[in-house]
Order: structure tokens, then sequence, then C-alpha cells
């Protein structure tokens, strides 16, 4: 009897098993079904062609001349795509990287929109890919059920699912983050393997985006803290405590120098003898910026540093709730997350960071997942540059799985709300569907009125050029189209055919104006004189307006 009862329970851990098994694979297949159609339907946004046009050159010339305030991985990952549109660059070309991006996409003689899925397609596997570190991580906390409300949370967030279907960089840095964090979470248990592996994910997100530098300080503090608890016992005295802190510290070293190495090996896998010009003109550092070039990694990577801190030396134009203003707010991000979540996500956010730091048998996992989300979330809040939520993409990726949390609190009524909590999000993310880049929640009206809250990447990164083609030739054939648009693509190439307003009288601009929304919210004089005359009679893509000029 005992024997048929443990068959059946062994049977019954199988079953449950493929299911769980199964619904990762729906949740991750219905994420890449929704990024791959966004890929598909948008034209490149405004960043896109200087990394798909780096990585040519990546493959093409083994140069790193172009986009050197960013490190190569993230590019060489792009460049795995296009590997296989055979593109090369003309010898000729003496162009800045804009114009190479431009170049490369409309001027080399292949399809832009292949191109661009091409260069999209690495990255979208790697989000997938990350979805499954977030359910593992999660799964490691709580469970299995807990690691798939984190996942489902992953794979219908607007903003992961947005940025994880470009060829950008932010989704892959803060997935090789959130990865060496998870390794390190299981290093408390088997520091030998995993520690090394943590070591390599870090290096990953340094050879990515130079942001993840802040979180260097907080993960080798997290290395001491996994050696400590995977090597303390309960009698250590004195001289055992300086001894386990030392082998920490000695563990952090060695974490650090595969993250270099990981760093030099990026650089070395485009250019093996690093030939590297800096550039005229580098912003100099001074004060503790200065101790930057200190670090030791690759002259075009520390060159790098140069050119990012100039960046945050510019005063940036931000828009914020029809409000546009010169430098930076520090509630941005925070305001601009809570537009762009889904109020279900918000809710259960909150609730596992409540829970990790609550129910004890979770709270070690706090400093691993909310205090690297904090540091990377205070340094964008500190930036000069409020131009999107893609800044702080650690907080819809790392509190994925904070928010699993909830599945430790032992109340049906808690587990029933976070069952409905997790639809309630599938649903606003499924509603927005191919929409992603300019959703909002309900509170704010959705992504029909995004635009009026927020610009630039939370809205309109020009994405929507080839639907504005489309539009113009099914509702507007034959009138007279004027163009601002604020976007890396050519309009011409889609069959637009439009004028410049500002090269003539206003009065001479008649017929149909067609206005990024970017545009809209940093219009200068001209063009709001041009607009406060106009009738707006059509939206494309929630990123672009139509106005009628009689």
């Amino acid at each position: 009897m005992d024997r048929s009862l443990a068959r059946t329970d062994l049977r019954g851990r199988r079953h449950r098993r493929w299911l769980f098994a199964l619904v990762v694979v729906a949740l991750l297949a219905g994420m890449a079904i929704a990024m791959i159609t966004t890929a598909v339907e948008q034209t490149p946004t405004i960043d896109e062609p200087v990394y798909a046009g780096t990585a040519v050159v990546y493959l093409d010339q083994h140069s790193l001349r172009y986009n050197p305030e960013h490190p190569p991985l993230g590019k060489l990952i792009i460049a795995t795509g296009l590997a296989f549109a055979d593109v090369h660059l003309d010898p000729a070309f003496a162009g800045d990287q804009t114009q190479l991006g431009r170049h490369v996409l409309y001027e080399s003689g292949h399809d832009p929109g292949r191109l661009m899925l091409l260069a999209r397609l690495p990255v979208i596997a790697l989000t997938l890919l990350f979805g499954l570190v977030v359910f593992l991580f999660a799964r490691d906390l709580v469970g299995p059920v807990g690691g798939l409300v984190a996942l489902a949370l992953y794979a219908f967030s607007p903003d992961v699912i947005a940025h994880g279907s470009l060829a950008t960089l932010d989704v892959p840095v803060t997935g090789f983050l959130l990865t060496s964090v998870w390794l390190l979470w299981r290093a408390r248990q088997r520091p030998v393997l995993y520690l090394p592996l943590a070591g390599l994910a870090l290096g990953a997100a340094l050879a990515t985006k130079m942001t993840a530098l802040y979180a260097v300080p907080v993960l080798l503090l997290l290395v001491v803290l996994s050696v400590w608890y995977a090597r303390r016992t309960h009698d250590l005295g004195r001289g055992g405590t300086v001894r386990l802190l030392g082998l920490g510290l000695a563990a952090a070293v060695g974490v650090a120098l595969l993250a270099v190495g990981v760093v030099w090996v990026a650089y070395l896998a485009v250019d093996p003898r690093l030939r590297w010009t800096t550039p005229p003109g580098l912003p100099p550092l001074h004060g503790v910026r200065a101790l930057t070039d200190w670090l030791p990694l690759p002259k075009p990577y520390r060159d790098g540093i140069h050119l990012q801190f100039g960046f945050e030396d510019q005063e940036w134009r931000g828009f914020l709730f029809g409000r546009l203003y010169l430098g930076s707010r520090w509630y941005y991000l925070p305001i601009a997350l809570l537009v762009k979540t889904p109020l279900g996500m918000l809710a259960l956010w909150l609730a596992g960071a409540v829970a990790m730091v609550s129910v004890p048998r979770l709270r070690p996992a706090a400093p691993y997942i909310l205090v690297p989300t904090a540091v990377l979330l205070a340094a964008a809040m500190t930036s000069s540059r409020n131009l999107g939520v893609r800044y702080a993409l650690v907080v819809p990726i790392f509190l994925a799985v904070a928010a699993a949390g909830v599945v430790a609190i032992r109340r049906r009524w808690a587990h029933v709300a976070t069952a409905v909590l997790v639809v309630f999000v599938a649903v606003s993310s499924l509603l927005t569907f191919p929409y992603y880049l300019p959703y909002a929640n309900e509170a704010f009206g959705g992504p029909a009125r995004t635009h009026l809250l927020l610009h630039d990447s939370n809205v309109d990164w020009g994405q929507d050029l080839g639907r504005l083609a489309d539009r113009l030739r099914q509702r507007y054939p034959g009138e007279r189209v004027w163009l601002v648009y604020k976007g890396s693509g050519v309009p011409s190439y889609y069959g637009i055919d439009a004028a410049d307003p500002f090269s003539v009288p206003p009065d001479q601009v008649r017929g149909l104006l067609v206005v990024s929304d970017s545009a809209v919210a940093e219009a200068d004089p001209p063009l709001t004189t041009l607009i406060d005359s106009s009738t707006p009679i059509d939206e494309v893509g929630y990123s672009i307006t139509i106005y009628r000029r009689p």
C-alpha cells in the first residue's frame, strides 16, 4: 500500500513539473510572438541604426572607431544577426556614427526592414533567456509557483517587451546584471561553482553598457556576503571571523578580475590588436571622476567613460506631464514608471518588496534584489537625461523576482489577489499589442494619452515611420504633406513625399501637417505657431499626429 502511494505521489510530482514547464514555455512563447511582431512592424528607432552600423563595422573592418561611448559586447550580440545579411561597408565611407547607420540601412542596397529584424532577433533571444533567469531566481526563493508569478510579470511587462524587441543595449545590460545577482545568490550554497559564473555575467554587463559600473560595488559586497553565508559556522571566534572576511574579500577580488577579463575579451574580439586613437576634444575628468582613469580596463573603455560624463554635463530637454523643461528632475523616473507600468504590476512589486523584508525566510534575499534595484534606480535618477524609463529597466526586471515573494504569504486571500493582479497585468499588456513603446496604464488614460505626459523613448522614438507611410497611402492619397519627423528613418525610402514646413512662410503650409509627438513636446515657437493654427485629425501608432491646415 505504501509503495502504491509513493508511486502515485511520484507521478503527481512529475505531472506538476510538466505542467509548470508548459506554462513557462507558453509565457515565453507569447512574449516571443509579441516581440517579433513588434520588431517586424516598427521602423528603426533613433539609437538602433548607430548600433547596427557599428556592428557591421565590427564584422567587416574589425574597428572600434564608432560608438566608443558604449562597450562592444551588446553590438557584437547584434552582429550575430547581421552576419546573415552579408553587409559590407563602403571603404570610402567617412561619416560619423549617425551617418554610418543611415548608410548601412538605406544606402547599402539591402532591405532596411530585413536588416533591422536580423539585428533585433539576437536581442529578442537574449531577452527570452533572461526570462528563464527570472523564473529560476524566483523559483529558488519561493518555489515554482513564485517562479511563474515572476515570469508572468516579466513576460507581460510592456517596457521589457518594447525594449527587448529593439537592437539596443538596455535590456542586455540589465539582464546580465540580474544573472550575476542570481548566481551570487546560488553561491551561498556552492561558491566554488557559482562565483566564477557570477564574475563572467558581471563582466558581460560591464562590456555591454557603462551604467553597469554603478552596480559593481554592490555586487562585490554581495560576493562577500555569499562567501560568509557559505562558510560560516556557529563558533567562528574573532580569528575565524577575520579569516572568513579575508576569504570573502579575496573572492570579491577574483570576481572583479574575471569581470575585467570579460571586458578585455570583448574589445579584443573586435580588434585583436586593439588599435585605438583617442577622439579629439575628449572631455577631461576632475575630482572623483578622474579615478575612473585608473580602472584596469581598455583605453577605449576609459575614453568612453569620458564621453559619457561629457553627455551628463550637457543640458538636455525633458518633458513631464505637459511641461517642457531644461535639465533634469530627480523625480522624473519614479513618475514615468508610475505612468508606464501596469497597475497590477505596481501592486505586486510593492507587496513583494514588503514580503521580502517582513517574511523571515525571504529576508536574506532582500540585499540581492532590493539593494541593487535601489542603487541603480538612484543612479539613473541623478542622470541629466530624462529621456525614458529604459534607463531604469532594472525596476521591472528585478522587481519581477521580488514580486514572487507574495507567494510566501500563507493566506488564501493573498494567493487569490496575486492571481487576479497577474491576470489584470496580462490583460493590460495584451490590449496595447503591438504598441508597447507608448504604453501607459489605465489610470493615465492608456497609450493614446502617453504623448501628453512623456516624450522620447517613452512614446515616440521614431518607430512609426512605416505605419505613417501606410496611413498616408490608405487615407490621404495625393494630398500635400508637410513633415516634422524626429527619428532615424528616411521618409522618402518608405514612399513619403513630404516637404519641410520651415522652408516656407507659415501661410504657405497647407494640407497635412505631420508631426512626431516628441517634436510636439519639444516644439519651439515656429512649430507651435503651425500646430496652434491646425486641426488634429489622426494619430499613427500613438506617436505621430496628423493635422490639417486650411
